[in-house]
């Protein structure tokens, strides 16, 4: 087995309206949010739908040992969308941090994952969810920070 989820970066949980899961969250304590940076910086991506993809809103929190992402799918379909529109708010994936994405997906494709959507930016940094929510319960990711 591959040993690519060994680093926890972040819990994603998917909800209806953003700035209705922000306020609660900051009203526990948990916060500051930022808005995550662009989605149009992945060049190279394999999703099933590029404009589906790009209309997502992600903000993301630093807690102490990891980071806590909400994301709001647009009404188009893609993934996210699906997962809200079947099951409701919750955890769509899990994150875990990787050196190299190539790699780690190239690890998880010879134990038999699947890849499900994959991004990449110019600079090798991106993501790579595999189809794991049937074994699983949750989709789990592999990604790498860009470069800055």
């Amino acid at each position: 087995m591959p040993d690519i989820f060994r680093r926890m970066h972040h819990v994603c949980i998917v909800v209806h309206d953003i700035a209705k899961a922000q306020a609660f969250y900051e009203s526990v304590g948990i916060g500051p949010w930022q808005d995550y940076p662009p989605l149009d910086q992945y060049t190279e991506l394999d999703v099933p739908s590029r404009t589906g993809f790009l209309g997502m809103v992600y903000k993301y929190a630093d807690v102490e040992n990891m980071q806590i992402q909400l994301c709001q799918p647009p009404e188009e379909d893609c993934p996210q969308r699906r997962f809200l529109n079947e099951k409701g708010e919750g955890v769509f994936h899990l994150g875990f941090t990787v050196p190299d994405c190539n790699l780690a997906e190239a690890k998880a494709a010879e134990s038999g994952l699947h890849k499900l959507m994959k991004g990449r930016r110019p600079d090798g940094s991106g993501f790579t969810y595999f189809d794991t929510a049937a074994s699983a319960g949750v989709l789990l990711e592999i990604r790498k920070a860009a470069t800055t």
